[in-house]
């Protein structure tokens, strides 16, 4: 049953994109790209790919990625769409992050030694900056945008053999951030909540800009952040956490993890003095079970009558945008790829990106039809 189901998504994820293309020859080999890419193959690149698919050599696959006239952001905002259409739900949660792509070499758009949060070190890599969509339905890659460091701007000709367009600016991760939240945005996403983790959410323009959107969100940031008090001052992250009484602290489980329920002790106090109606502003604690000097610090604005356990909750679905990467990795070829133009990164991580989508979907619908099944019985 499940097969069934995965196969009859298929068809219906291509018929979704066919508009895309014009040409019938690109048409059909994307369909045979992500076919491939959830075909368990130990390395899916442009030589396997096309082997999977009966062709003789990889130019076919190549020519997808880097010329064949196709609209790459057009297939963006189809898998948008197509997750939304199935796993969409008022309560969703939009989750921003990035990771990172090992590379060799100086060609590649983008790459140069700088820090991987995937390697937790710093490596020559690409890095790519996602939002993902959570809900109970499943979760799924729904936007990309590949980071470009301040020396590839700096260096025209550097980029323009990499095939970046001309005029291309300099965006910071929290930038590009903005971008794809404000494209969700205007495109009717059903969400409650955002977060990120401290990269993104100790840069105060970011919340300062969810705030004039009205968009509640969960943020990681730093321990020694400045933030507003209630009495109009400022004071730092951790010594306003310090002063909380212990009776203030309260033991919460914020889902499954891989190694049971993930628990914590959870604090909260108000933060500023200008709460608009409705809503309001505090500074959410996290500290270890094991070790209570281990602490995270969240910045959070939202419903006035959110709840210590809202707020725990939110902080805790960051986790489901690692799930995505780590699926789209291992099942969907995300970091599989061979390429080193810009229009070629887009062209795959796109195509990757609607394959994790089509293998999210199938398996929301096999549980809803085994649960259907279940009941029947």
């Amino acid at each position: 049953m499940v097969v069934d189901v995965v196969l009859d998504q298929l068809d219906r994820v291509h018929e979704r994109i066919a508009g895309r293309f014009t040409r019938s020859e690109p048409r059909g080999r994307a369909r045979e790209y992500m076919s491939g890419l959830v075909a368990g193959l130990e390395r899916k690149n442009g030589w396997t790919l096309a082997e999977q698919a009966g062709e003789m050599s990889p130019d076919g696959m190549q020519r997808l990625l880097r010329w064949a006239d196709w609209d790459i952001d057009g297939v963006r905002d189809d898998v948008r769409d197509y997750v939304i259409e199935h796993l969409g739900e008022p309560t969703g949660v939009l989750i921003v992050d990035d990771t990172g792509f090992l590379k060799k070499g100086v060609r590649s758009a983008g790459v140069q030694r700088q820090y991987s949060g995937t390697a937790g070190r710093i490596e020559n890599c690409q890095i790519g900056t996602f939002l993902a969509y959570a809900s109970e339905r499943g979760h799924a890659l729904i936007d990309r945008a590949l980071y470009l460091p301040e020396p590839w701007i700096a260096d025209p000709a550097r980029c323009r053999r990499a095939g970046i367009p001309d005029g291309t600016e300099f965006q910071t991760k929290p930038r590009q951030a903005m971008g794809m939240l404000a494209r969700a945005f205007a495109a009717g996403v059903p969400f409650s909540w955002i977060t990120a983790d401290e990269a993104y959410g100790q840069v105060k323009y970011l919340r300062t800009w969810l705030e004039e959107h009205d968009a509640a969100h969960v943020l990681a940031t730093k321990v020694n952040d400045l933030l507003d008090t209630t009495g109009g001052a400022e004071a730092r992250a951790d010594e306003l956490i310090a002063d909380l009484p212990a009776r203030s602290w309260r033991r919460l489980s914020v889902g499954a993890g891989a190694h049971g329920p993930r628990e914590y002790d959870w604090a909260r106090i108000p933060l500023g003095t200008g709460w608009r109606a409705g809503r309001g502003h505090w500074l959410l604690a996290r500290r270890s079970l094991s070790d209570s000097t281990e602490i995270a610090y969240y910045v959070c604005y939202g419903p006035r009558r959110s709840t210590l356990l809202d707020l725990a909750w939110i902080a805790g679905t960051r986790w489901r945008i690692e799930e995505c990467f780590q699926q789209a990795k291992n099942e969907a070829g995300l970091d599989h790829y061979q390429v080193r133009s810009w229009r070629a990164w887009y062209a795959h991580i796109t195509l990757s990106m609607l394959a994790h989508a089509w293998l999210a979907v199938s398996r929301s619908l096999a549980i809803k039809g085994e649960s259907v099944s279940a009941n029947q019985a």
